[in-house]
């Protein structure tokens, strides 16, 4: 280990001297506490470096000691149901043992080391091995199986392996080299996982929420940003989408949020029945907390901690679903950071390298062929939430990370006012995804989806061009068929998009439902406008009782809606064509 001493202290940075032959990113143990730091400027024998930790009464003098390993987080059986903060240190532990404080220096294992797995070996001596490959299982939760894989860069083969009880720190197999294979692995935060072959994302993830899954859909591997300011719904979303997306796995980072928001995740998420499999969401379930109250420069870390652990269950096959909020709040830690390092400011005083920082966190989602003999697929999908302050979305957080990512769901303060949730902006949101996800629908589910969407969209565009018009001169000087689109919007808004996250049947929406229910109103709309042209007055259609049953469509189950829809359907073609014109 290398020894150095401070010389300068600027809040989260101290710079020390004597540090000859340390490396970037090096992880140090700081004056007498041995704080938790990392080396992120080299200059001869001098260090910079950011501290994890609080430095109040750090002095000039005190040793630092340099562990020439960079900063890693522990993967192995564990993880799921965990709570770490942002340097993966786990908070139910240190809540037992030190009460409600993190006492400054505290080195703690991430992983219980004393809880023993029954480990299941898939491959028995002889057997030659690749790094990826699965030597064994583990039944991590009721409802995840933890796949132990040769470590990347490892291989050969296998001398000694068997069936028992181990801890993470104890051999499960001996390789004919000497080397001890272990069910934990250590890996850098900063350096992605390596994988076979990148696949073109093209399976929709699916969450349960309409305007997502049938308007801007994204896939699994996809990215997406979530934007709004204060009250639009960001963390709310972001929570909504973990509990009910199609992934296997669910990493949520809070990054900067405040202490009562994620005090909220932490007594609901465990309260909460995974519809996947009827157990405890926590079992498939990582949390970092990591609050605003925190040292800034462990903000910046917990978003790599984060996708750290997304790679390594993917590299076991699974989906994963990652969601960070807010993505801002780690552009404020580097914002602060480098202002502390006296470098040149870029577009309202974030870094220069902002942009760079983002595309390497968002490159690291994607569906790849991992490592190992056996085909296996796995994919991350990143979904951060942004906080433009004031809600503007040309600050510079909002358009670097637009350029990244796939997929841009636009929260609308005005909408979020009227208490319309979740206030996702129709008009300026996007997904970049939707050609491939519409052609899987199309082929899979429904070969009208891309034709219902379409129509979707073109209503409520026309909606908003007619607004300007209606504040002018009022509704009623429309013609008919105007008046019939605002009405028809007007039930797309309320009767589809709107979604209620805390109610027990509309929380979530099967993708069955939504197009049936997307069917229903263009079906409407449709048979509205043909009545129209022959003589019908637009309010004879809106007296008609089934426009009742429409509204309520929302509280229809998920396994009965196929057929209540199609009913219903059938219905409205039935009805509006009886019309008799007056």
């Amino acid at each position: 280990m290398l020894s150095g001493s401070i010389i300068k202290i600027t809040g989260p940075v101290v710079e020390a001297r004597g540090l000859m032959g340390a490396r970037m990113h090096d992880v140090t143990k700081v004056g007498k506490l041995g704080l938790i730091g990392e080396i992120i400027k080299l200059d001869y024998d001098k260090a910079v470096i950011q501290v994890y930790e609080d430095t109040s009464g750090l002095t000039v003098g005190e040793s630092v000691i340099s562990r020439e390993t960079a900063l890693a987080v522990e993967l192995g059986p564990g993880l799921l149901t965990s709570i770490f903060d942002g340097i993966q240190r786990p908070l139910p532990a240190i809540w037992h043992e030190h009460g409600s404080f993190i006492p400054r220096g505290l080195a703690i294992p991430a992983l219980d080391t004393d809880k023993r797995w029954h480990f299941v070996p898939t491959k028995k001596a002889g057997d030659k091995v690749r790094p990826g490959d699965i030597i064994g299982t583990v039944q991590e939760t009721v409802s995840v199986v933890h796949k132990i894989m040769m470590p990347p860069f490892k291989s050969g083969v296998i001398k000694e392996i068997m069936e028992d009880e181990f801890t993470i720190e104890e051999s499960v197999a001996l390789m004919d080299n000497g080397d001890s294979i272990f069910m934990k692995q250590m890996w850098p935060v900063r350096q992605p996982r390596p994988f076979k072959e990148k696949l073109d994302p093209a399976i929709p993830l699916l969450t349960g929420q309409r305007i997502f899954d049938t308007l801007f859909p994204i896939p699994k591997g996809g990215t997406a940003i979530i934007p709004g300011g204060f009250g639009t719904g960001k963390t709310v979303t972001e929570q909504t989408l973990a509990k009910w997306a199609d992934a296997d796995i669910i990493i949520y980072v809070g990054c900067g949020e405040r202490g009562n928001e994620m005090t909220e995740v932490l007594r609901e998420f465990p309260a909460l029945i995974d519809p996947k499999t009827g157990n405890s969401l926590m079992d498939r379930t990582i949390l970092i907390a990591n609050t605003s109250n925190m040292p800034v420069a462990a903000r910046e870390a917990s978003i790599y901690t984060g996708i750290t652990m997304a790679e390594y269950y993917r590299d076991m096959g699974y989906d994963v679903a990652m969601m960070a909020d807010s993505t801002s709040r780690w552009g404020e830690a580097l914002r602060e950071v480098s202002g502390r390092l006296e470098e040149m400011p870029g577009e309202e005083g974030y870094p220069a390298y902002l942009s760079t920082r983002l595309a390497h966190f968002y490159e690291r989602a994607g569906r790849v062929i991992t490592n190992g003999s056996d085909e296996r697929i796995g994919s991350i999908t990143v979904v951060g939430a942004v906080s433009p302050p004031g809600g503007d979305f040309s600050e510079p957080m909002t358009q670097q990370s637009l350029r990244i990512t796939g997929a841009f769901w636009a929260l609308d303060t005005n909408l979020a006012h009227r208490r319309h949730f979740p206030a996702i902006n129709w008009i300026k949101s996007y997904s970049l995804f939707l050609d491939k996800i519409a052609a899987y629908y199309d082929a899979n589910l429904t070969p009208d989806y891309s034709n219902l969407r379409q129509k979707a969209m073109t209503i409520l565009q026309k909606e908003a061009e007619l607004q300007e018009i209606v504040q002018l001169i009022g509704p009623d000087a429309l013609p008919e068929a105007e008046r019939t689109i605002l009405e028809i919007a007007r039930m797309l808004r309320e009767d589809f998009l709107q979604q209620i996250a805390f109610d027990e049947i509309d929380s979530f929406c099967s993708l069955e439902k939504q197009f049936g229910m997307l069917r229903v109103i263009i079906t409407f709309y449709d048979h509205a406008l043909e009545s129209i042209r022959r003589g019908v007055v637009l309010t004879q259609i809106l007296e008609l009782p089934i426009k009742n049953e429409i509204a309520r469509m929302k509280e229809i189950p998920n396994d009965k809606a196929k057929q209540s829809l199609s009913e219903l359907t059938t219905r409205i073609s039935k009805e509006i064509a009886i019309i008799e014109v007056l």
